[in-house]
């Protein structure tokens, strides 16, 4: 299968590159820069010049290949609502260019837009009423396309995708951390995040093209439920800095834009993806990875 995947050489989709590739595919990467473009050489891919602002370049992307996997996203993490609109806009593109093919096509979405609270799971809806609900237009708009003829899924990814070089949420509590003097925990720290090591998260993607049903979520789960008092703990520990509780009334101007998603509790399940995939997370969980140091060089 010739698979063109849109964020090739970030964290993840260079993960899912060099999964793709390992098992047999051939990659058509999305490049936006000389630099991305040597990087997806080097690993073996094809280059594909465009970006997500580019939607003839992604529809041409689309129609070259026998699958897409779209992870591409615009993380600037003070205007997530900017990012998602970019993200509708390519998932309706990459979508138009597979109508009638039933070719795959596999997008990312994330378990935090779930409700708060309970565990949740691929059976349920994104919440319309989260505010950390910023990527479910993108989630609904890729779920019409399998009434039009296109085999897409959604695979929904957890808080925390770590291993090394990381550059999302945890080590941006790392930061404020050592910026404040101290690792912190919102109110009693019992909140839980899922969480999932990039390489199991790559497998998942690499199964959801080769296989997921049209109209498929999919939870790329490993840790169900991590309290974030237990990551403020390791953090503390690493950087030999006291961890300490804020206040609910305190928690965004302590942790910033991460205030709201950091005080979530949103954890989620993967049951029905592993018995639907086969998919068995396999790579260490947040806590040992985290403890591993890496984050903390």
């Amino acid at each position: 299968m010739r698979v063109f995947v849109t964020g090739a050489t970030g964290f993840i989709g260079s993960a899912i590159v060099r999964e793709l590739l390992g098992e047999g595919h051939k990659v058509l990467g999305l490049a936006r820069s000389d630099r991305g473009a040597e990087a997806l050489t080097a690993a073996g891919a094809e280059v594909h010049r465009g970006s997500l602002e580019d939607l003839d370049s992604l529809r041409a992307g689309a129609v070259a290949a026998d699958g897409v996997i779209h992870t591409a996203f615009a993380h600037d993490f003070a205007d997530f609502v900017g990012g998602a609109r970019m993200d509708l806009r390519a998932i309706e593109a990459l979508g138009e260019a597979l109508v009638g093919s039933d070719r795959p096509l596999v997008v990312t979405s994330g378990t935090a837009g779930l409700a708060s609270g309970r565990l949740g799971t691929e059976d349920d809806s994104a919440d319309p009423e989260s505010p950390r609900g910023f990527r479910i237009p993108s989630e609904q708009a890729a779920l019409g396309f399998a009434e039009r003829g296109v085999r897409t899924s959604v695979v929904r990814l957890p808080p925390s995708v770590h291993d090394e070089g990381d550059h999302g949420f945890v080590p941006t509590l790392i930061g404020v951390a050592r910026d404040k003097g101290v690792s912190a925990y919102p109110g009693d720290g019992t909140n839980r995040w899922p969480a999932v090591h990039r390489l199991d998260a790559a497998r998942l993607f690499r199964l959801a093209v080769e296989s997921a049903p049209a109209g498929s979520r999919l939870h790329g789960v490993a840790d169900q439920a991590v309290p974030v008092r237990e990551i403020a703990e390791v953090i503390g520990r690493h950087l030999n800095l006291p961890v300490a509780a804020i206040p609910a009334e305190e928690v965004v101007d302590h942790f910033g834009w991460l205030g709201g998603i950091y005080a979530a509790d949103v954890p989620a399940s993967s049951a029905v993806t592993q018995q639907l995939l086969g998919w068995s997370p396999v790579e260490p969980g947040l806590i040992e990875d985290l403890d591993a140091g890496h984050y903390f060089r």
